[in-house]
């Protein structure tokens, strides 16, 4: 009889094993199936870059922010946009797309019909500095954003992302990620030449 007993007894402890950790495992599942269509470029069959903005077609938030110190240009205000068509870009020190579109911003900054401002999401001011420093300041102003609270109020889903604001503070286009040569010949440019060709009420 205690051999039975024995013998029977690893098996009902493994199934109790089992179905403890169950939950755990169906929770896994779920976490990684949501993170995966969270971070995935292709959510859905839609590249996160088209996904259109709720405030295109609204005013832009307020902008207050303070400056970036060591930097030669003013703080982000809403003076720094008012009355000019102007690309709000969010960008920092450690986003390496940021790096990759940065040289795309600086010829965009030639083209006198824009302003070019910058949102600098939780960074460090002397990496910021550094990094202007490094590879070129195309802003006319940068406000800083060190708890991401200007970010969350823009739609901000990750960065880089550009915004394209007309000159009565109305968000024309949306860039989520950073731009490229096809996407600003594609999607930016006709946003700017659309804006300047339609008369400011």
């Amino acid at each position: 009889m205690t051999t039975e007993k024995n013998d029977t007894a690893p098996p009902r402890r493994a199934g109790r094993y089992v179905l403890a950790l169950l939950p755990l495992i169906v929770f896994a599942g779920i976490a990684a199936t949501a993170a995966k269509m969270l971070y995935d470029q292709d959510f859905h069959g839609k590249d996160i870059s088209e996904i259109p903005s709720a405030l295109i077609g609204s005013k832009a938030p307020s902008l207050r922010l303070a400056p970036l110190e060591g930097s030669s240009v003013p703080a982000l205000t809403d003076e720094a946009i008012r009355g000019k068509l102007t690309l709000v870009n969010v960008f920092a020190s450690w986003c390496v797309p940021c790096r990759e579109e940065h040289p795309l911003l600086k010829e965009l900054a030639k083209d006198s019909r824009i302003n070019i401002v910058a949102i600098n999401y939780k960074d460090q001011t002397e990496n910021a500095l550094r990094f202007l420093g490094e590879l070129g300041n195309p802003f006319r102003a940068i406000g800083i954003d060190p708890k991401g609270t200007a970010a969350i109020d823009w739609g901000v889903y990750g960065i880089p992302e550009s915004y394209l604001v007309a000159a009565d503070g109305t968000i024309l286009y949306k860039r989520v990620g950073p731009f490229d040569e096809t996407s600003i010949r594609d999607g930016l440019m006709p946003a700017i030449d659309k804006a300047l060709a339609k008369p400011v009420s």
